[in-house]
């Protein structure tokens, strides 16, 4: 399965797992409904926008069956998929040792940070299997080298220093107070208190680029993802809380207890994905730069064999705990983690 102008690509909501699931469609696909605008025609800033279309979304629905816990999974579609195929667009992609340093803005518990390190250090850690490492080593098919994560700084910010609201230039603003360079990858994180422009209405997350350095002759990678666990967790934490729209089977039991941080999981291995395959807007992408298609939003809604709209797929099952999940990491935690294009398969 499943240099340039600044760019910024948001995370598309975790609600876009009622797409088709194999293949899925191309982001011309008319139940997405897709903007952009352009701020700052200097830098060429660009930065897209996914909502679900409502009028399309309620023909979707009309030719789903009412889904419970005994109904047999099957797939239903309302065109014949067209096949993915990520092009390469001739820019620089990120690639060798890269230190992803950690702003946490807001309010985070020490268990909460202890997730998400642990899940950064198991995409370069050996596990059993599946291990989250072999989910992370497909981005290396995408350039036939290694791409390591290292876990490298860490802020925290629990006093919000920029005030509880935030606008796309303070998170700009928030990660260049990482020390960025072209090694990093500067991760933003903003905890259940703190609301970010776009967030919950048309974002979970995005990754972009900013000028690094003095001169600013070079770019730095950035990402932000928010926890959506009192704002919109039928929008950014699915499968573990019920969609807004959509059939609503029961939510998937988190498998590290926390709704909120389990669905950030799944949002910032999207953008980790779509950042060293697609750092600054000239990388893997399909479809129109300014709306692409990207390694795992290729396959949105996908996170095991046998999905379909509404329905994850078929998941590993704790026997203690009940949760699901798909991945193991370090410390034997466990993730639950979205698919990710294949190049070699090319679906």
């Amino acid at each position: 399965m499943a240099s340039s102008a600044i760019h910024k690509q948001t995370s598309s909501f975790s609600i876009l797992a009622l797409l088709p699931s194999h293949p899925p469609y191309k982001i011309t696909n008319p139940l997405l409904l897709i903007s952009h605008s352009h701020s700052n025609p200097v830098q060429n800033f660009k930065t897209l926008y996914l909502t679900m279309s409502p009028l399309l979304l309620l023909s979707l629905l009309t030719l789903l069956p009412t889904l419970t816990l005994s109904t047999t999974p099957r797939s239903l579609y309302l065109v014949t998929p067209e096949p993915i195929s990520l092009s390469y667009h001739h820019g620089p992609l990120l690639t060798g040792k890269l230190a992803v340093n950690i702003l946490w803005y807001g309010r985070f518990t020490p268990s909460q940070r202890s997730i998400v390190s642990d899940f950064l250090l198991s995409l370069s850690s050996p596990a059993s299997s599946p291990a989250a490492s072999t989910w992370w080593h497909t981005t290396s098919l995408y350039h036939n080298s290694t791409t390591q994560l290292t876990l490298g700084r860490q802020v925290i910010d629990s006093a919000l220093s920029l005030g509880r609201s935030l606008t796309s230039d303070d998170l700009t603003k928030l990660s260049s107070r990482l020390s960025p360079h072209r090694n990093t990858i500067a991760v933003v994180l903003t905890g259940d208190d703190v609301l970010v422009e776009g967030f919950c209405m048309s974002r979970c997350g995005h990754h972009g680029s900013s000028p690094a350095g003095r001169h600013g002759r070079s770019h730095f990678a950035y990402i932000w993802v928010g926890n959506s666990v009192t704002q919109c967790p039928g929008e950014c934490a699915w499968p573990f809380h019920q969609p807004i729209y959509g059939p609503q089977t029961p939510p998937l039991v988190a498998p590290n207890g926390d709704v909120g941080v389990d669905g950030m999981i799944i949002n910032l291995a999207t953008l980790l994905a779509a950042t060293v395959t697609n750092p600054f807007g000239d990388g893997y992408f399909q479809g129109p730069a300014n709306a692409p298609l990207e390694a795992v939003t290729a396959c949105t809604g996908i996170f095991g064999t046998g999905s379909y709209p509404g329905y994850p797929g078929q998941l590993l099952v704790d026997s203690t705990t009940g949760a699901s999940f798909n991945a193991k990491g370090l410390g034997g935690r466990k993730y639950l983690l979205p698919a990710m294009w294949d190049p070699n398969d090319k679906i």
